[in-house]
Order: C-alpha cells, then sequence, then structure tokens
C-alpha cells in the first residue's frame, strides 16, 4: 500500500477553492500556500498545480468566481442605492473573494475569463449611474468608491465596536441613507 497521497478527488478543484476561501478569510491572501492546500484537501502537494497551474492562477480563479457571484448579487437591484446595498452585502456574505478581487498584482491580468467578469460587473455599476449627474465617467468612480470603501472599513471593523460610527446600526441601511445622500437622480431637489 502506497503512503503517497492520490491525485484522485472528487471535485478537487471545488475543494482547493473551498480551502482557499478559508485561509483567505481567515489570515488573508499572503497565507495562501498550494501545498497547505493539498494537505487539507488530502491529495499529493503536485495535485492542485493540475488545476491552477501556480498561486496567482488559484487567486484568478477566486477573483473570477467572486466577479460571477457579484454579477449575480447586482443583478438584482432595483436602483443605484440598491446597487450598493447589495455590493456592501456581496463584501460581508464573500469577504475572501472581496480580499482577492480587488488586487491585480496577485492576480493574472490576461486571464480572459477574469476579464470578461469584471468588465459584466463594472458594466452593471456604469449602465446603473448614467441617470445620476452630468458625468458618467465620474459617477461610476464616485458609487464604487462610496461602496467599496463603505464595505472595506465594514470588513476591517473600523466601523463597527463600542466607539464606531455604526454604533449598533444596521450596516446595509446604513449605506442605504449614506447612498440616498449623494446619489439622487437628475433633478431631484436636495432635503438640506
Amino acid at each position: 500500500m502506497s503512503t503517497e497521497r492520490s491525485y484522485h478527488h472528487g471535485d478537487l478543484r471545488r475543494a482547493v477553492l473551498t480551502a482557499a476561501l478559508d485561509v483567505i478569510a481567515a489570515n488573508g491572501p499572503a497565507a495562501l500556500s498550494l501545498r497547505d492546500l493539498a494537505r487539507r484537501a488530502g491529495v499529493s502537494h503536485a495535485a492542485p498545480a493540475h488545476h491552477f497551474k501556480d498561486r496567482p492562477g488559484l487567486l484568478t480563479a477566486i477573483a473570477t468566481e467572486g466577479y460571477g457571484l457579484l454579477s449575480a448579487t447586482l443583478g438584482e437591484a432595483k436602483d443605484l442605492r440598491d446597487l450598493g446595498v447589495r455590493y456592501v452585502r456581496f463584501a460581508v456574505a464573500h469577504p475572501a473573494h472581496f480580499q482577492v478581487m480587488f488586487h491585480p498584482e496577485l492576480l493574472r491580468p490576461d486571464d480572459s475569463e477574469l476579464r470578461a467578469a469584471r468588465e459584466r460587473t463594472r458594466s452593471m455599476l456604469r449602465t446603473a449611474v448614467e441617470d445620476h449627474g452630468d458625468d458618467p465617467a465620474i459617477g461610476f468612480m464616485a458609487a464604487w468608491s462610496m461602496a467599496h470603501g463603505f464595505a472595506t472599513l465594514l470588513l476591517s471593523h473600523n466601523l463597527d465596536g463600542p466607539d464606531g460610527p455604526l454604533d449598533g446600526r444596521n450596516p446595509e441601511e446604513t449605506f442605504g441613507a449614506l447612498a440616498g445622500v449623494i446619489f439622487r437622480p437628475a433633478g431631484t431637489p436636495s432635503t438640506d
């Protein structure tokens, strides 16, 4: 009987992705090692390379999957405010994907699946901001910056705690209120 671990696994690709997401959620992308993931999956240390080739390949697969999940979440939005709330909801529900997706230095920039998934998501946001302001590019950057910044502050626990600005408030409702103040359809008067 051989003591070496087998390359065969029911769904090695999914097992490695799941283990990687657990590691990233707990310790960040820097803690990721294909050898450790193979050990966790109970396969030889070379087995994950058959699916991902290397660490950037694995992280690119995670980012691509994340953009798909984000697009599905955003696709159900009713308006720009809801789109931002759903962006924050995605970040909270998928913190490991969120950590990887927006770090291009970790990814293969020429990966066609990643580029297509990223563009689908960005296109949804661009379309949503077209009716908000005179310059859609500025609206796109403002909306994305606000949702991404809020989600990042939330995930890094800068908004919660006894002295945090959320002070027990629901993060999604708080973001929705914030977005309502910043983004109004063109021609809507301010309530200031």
